[in-house]
């Protein structure tokens, strides 16, 4: 029945515990007191059937300390500390016990739930760098064309060139477009076997190097460098990639939109901040534009590469022709993620535990406490001390024999070793007769009855009745 109905075999363990006691501290059921509480916190699902269990206890043993009436302070304050340790205490034990065990199935539950959310999460970020590759390759082959065809209209414009060779190159500039166009319709995510990024721009090339190969094509621009840009660049960093990217954009469109018209790229870094600014303006074209593939996105990605990088990037009209302005901080940092809720829940449960493991021994502590200082006052404040009880007289006014009485009398006096018993009809008051704590001491007992003393006598401690008769003649002489 314990094993499998914790609750109540606890029930019947705590009723005969207090009908052997009211205070619930017995050595025969306290044992399989704690042992049905562990069990009852360890299978049961919630807690309000135990707390119940434990008021009612709590209000029964009351109940009957007030019927015994006995002292009822220290009796309450044993009982209080009875239900705690012997069995508040091991249900919490219990429940942690039980909690433990969830937190853990809960954890490994949770543990594969994430391993699959990163699987998915790679899977994610690797299709997404295929797309991001993809389109790089797409802006860096359509940049290396479009130089094609600005290097085929510079010749197609030679005064010198003889007619067939213009319109070969004519057909040559046609088909760098061709190209391109179809580049951009084709190319899209990359095979499964192109996970590596692969080099978009030939190693090692600065902003700088991609101005002067494009100008060497042919393309009419300028390179102006302020700040810190004007120191070597390194070319191995996400920030520096992206302004390589930036620029080769902006010329790219340059060349493909307004052929012919002067290209300025600007390259400030701010020197105390690091914040890097890159301007690359062109003015009207003054050739003939070939037809531009639809549906470029070469902006658009930039865009949001540099949102990621902390950044922005401004592209528009400026005047007759066209201005890219891209800014880019010094260093970006990624937000921390957010802990795992699964994380809050088990670090909240035990910080919940060990709340109420440390409310219950606050009031253990309380209660012992409180029923030891009890115990102590108690006791101290009624000795009657074996001189006076000797000057104390049968037929003595009461008034009189109060002055030499404690201010409390014995609460718990050992009544049953009486040598005799009290006189019909009297007020009798026991008093002890040391002030020893823990140890049992003999007590006086005084009779009062109109007015007067009418017994008085000394009721040994268990074991020492010969030696009380002796000490009682020592003090009556």
């Amino acid at each position: 029945m314990g094993l499998r109905h914790p609750l109540g075999a606890f029930a019947v363990a705590a009723g005969l515990g207090l009908a052997l006691a009211p205070s619930l501290f017995t050595v025969s059921y306290g044992g399989a007191l704690a042992l049905f509480a562990l069990l009852m916190g360890r299978r049961a699902e919630h807690a309000r059937p135990a707390v119940i269990a434990f008021a009612g206890i709590a209000v029964a043993g009351t109940a009957k300390i007030a019927w015994r009436g006995v002292d009822p302070v220290v009796e309450w304050l044993v009982l209080m500390g009875t239900l705690l340790f012997g069995a508040v205490f091991p249900w919490l034990a219990g429940r942690y016990w039980r909690q433990g065990r969830e937190l853990a199935a809960a954890g490994w539950a949770r543990a594969g739930h994430l391993e699959r959310e990163q699987r998915i999460v790679a899977d994610r970020a690797r299709l997404r760098e295929r797309a991001r590759i993809a389109q790089d390759m797409h802006d860096s082959l359509g940049h290396e064309l479009s130089l094609i065809a600005v290097r085929a209209g510079a010749l197609q414009v030679a005064a010198d060139l003889p007619d067939p060779h213009r319109a070969a190159v004519a057909d040559l500039r046609a088909a760098a477009s061709d190209a391109t166009d179809r580049l951009h319709e084709i190319i899209g995510l990359l095979r499964e076997d192109g996970d590596e990024a692969a080099p978009l721009a030939p190693a090692g090339e600065t902003v700088a190097e991609l101005v002067e190969r494009a100008a060497g094509s042919g393309l009419p621009v300028r390179y102006i460098a302020e700040g810190d840009a004007t120191r070597p660049e390194s070319t191995g960093t996400e920030s520096e990639r992206t302004v390589h990217r930036v620029v080769q954009e902006a010329l790219t469109n340059a060349a493909r939109h307004a052929p012919g018209a002067p290209v300025t790229v600007e390259n400030v870094r701010d020197a105390v901040t690091g914040t890097t600014v890159v301007t690359v303006t062109n003015g009207p074209a003054e050739q003939p534009a070939a037809p531009a593939p639809g549906g470029g996105s070469g902006i658009v990605g930039l865009k949001a590469r540099l949102c990621d990088l902390g950044g922005t990037l401004d592209a528009g009209p400026h005047g007759d022709g066209f201005r890219v302005v891209a800014r880019l901080p010094a260093g970006h940092t990624t937000p921390a993620p957010a802990p795992a809720p699964g994380g809050v829940v088990i670090s909240y449960a035990r910080r919940r535990t060990a709340l109420a493991f440390g409310a219950a021994v606050a009031t253990g502590v309380l209660l012992v406490g409180g029923a030891f200082a009890w115990y102590a006052y108690s006791r101290s404040h009624s000795v009657l001390e074996p001189a006076d009880y000797a000057r104390l007289r049968v037929g003595q006014p009461q008034d009189a024999a109060e002055r030499l009485l404690p201010d409390r009398a014995a609460s718990d006096p050992p009544k049953e070793r009486a040598p005799s018993p009290p006189p019909a009809g009297a007020d009798c008051r026991y008093y002890r007769a040391s002030g020893e704590l823990f140890v049992t001491v003999e007590h006086f007992r005084v009779c009062f009855e109109g007015g007067a003393v009418v017994e008085k006598s000394v009721i040994p401690k268990a074991g020492g009745r010969e030696k009380a008769l002796e000490e009682e003649k020592e003090w009556v002489r």
